[in-house]
């Protein structure tokens, strides 16, 4: 593996790979994904994970209502705990609209016996953009008295809005960044916010970096961010599609490596549903990718104006 495979998260003194296995597709998500995965099948996939050089997982509490953490704790029950040096990352989730300091408890509560675990090394406040900034004031704080009490390891702000996010970094006390959809071969939204949390001494995890699929699959998809992908966007992904085949390799590993290239950013997550996936991954890793195509794929980002948040804000 790569000499750089293992990087330090930022200050917690946790120690990463530099791919992290996404588990929002392991509690099964057809609607967005466009296939069923089981409950075997799910534990299957994380046991291979646990024998790969990956060193941690990425969940949520509410990802398919905690079924993705029971999937994962029930893996851990049958390796006989979880390998050494393994981490577990997971995420606090509102009930419906309910953020309060209860429900953030709560929500903890309820990771830690999915999972079976009774540490939990790195928790994030999930998604709090689509909740009132002043109301959430209540969860924020709980989330950090958890961690002086020991209840958590260290604490992360994951979601994609980043002027959203830019608001949270400013309340302090955030360790890690992880931000979504916004860092990828087509869309460079959060430049200006990666920037901002590596000043601050923040890690930098970055997830969903094909977009939903569309840089997985450029022949097949045409969502970007869980919505119809720009005019201008597919035709840059056709373009880019066409330069990483005459170089031979696949847009795929281009745009992970584009992610896991970046010296600002620790780690990228990557969805995982397929053991199959985690054989590729890790070749893609090993790939050499020339200065050229680099330089091509770097001239054919669309134009900002396309970019997620600006598209959302145009339509």
């Amino acid at each position: 593996m790569r000499d750089n495979w293992l990087r330090p998260l930022g200050s917690t003194g946790l120690t990463v790979s530099a791919a992290c296995a996404g588990g929002s597709g392991l509690g099964s998500m057809p609607a967005v994904f466009g296939y069923d995965v089981t409950r075997k099948e799910a534990v299957g996939l994380v046991l291979r994970v646990f024998d790969s050089p990956l060193t941690w997982i990425d969940t949520s509490n509410g990802y398919s209502d905690g079924e993705s953490e029971l999937r994962i704790g029930l893996a851990i029950k049958e390796y006989g705990g979880l390998p050494d040096g393994f981490l577990v990352a997971t995420k606090v989730d509102a009930r419906g609209k309910d953020y309060s300091g209860a429900r953030v408890r709560a929500s903890i509560a309820e990771s830690k016996e999915r999972l079976g675990l009774d540490e939990l090394p790195l928790v994030h406040l999930h998604d709090p953009e689509f909740h009132d900034f002043e109301s959430m004031r209540e969860a924020v704080d709980t989330l950090m008295q958890l961690r002086a009490d020991g209840e958590i390891g260290h604490v992360g702000l994951a979601g994609g809005n980043t002027t959203e996010l830019g608001r949270y970094l400013d309340l302090g006390g955030f360790e890690v960044l992880l931000v979504h959809n916004r860092w990828s071969l087509v869309d460079h939204t959060a430049g200006p916010l990666i920037r901002r949390a590596v000043a601050d001494g923040l890690a930098v995890i970055n997830a969903a970096i094909y977009g939903g699929g569309i840089l997985a699959n450029p022949q097949g998809a045409t969502k970007y961010g869980y919505r119809d992908a720009p005019g201008a966007v597919l035709e840059a992904v056709a373009a880019m599609d066409k330069a990483c085949r005459e170089y031979g390799t696949d847009l795929a590993t281009a745009a992970l490596r584009h992610s896991v290239d970046n010296p600002d950013i620790t780690a990228t997550v990557v969805g995982i549903t397929k053991p199959a996936r985690v054989d590729a991954l890790l070749e893609a890793m090993e790939v050499d990718l020339p200065d050229e195509l680099l330089n091509r794929l770097g001239s054919l980002l669309p134009d900002e104006r396309f970019w997620v948040e600006r598209t959302k804000e145009t339509t």
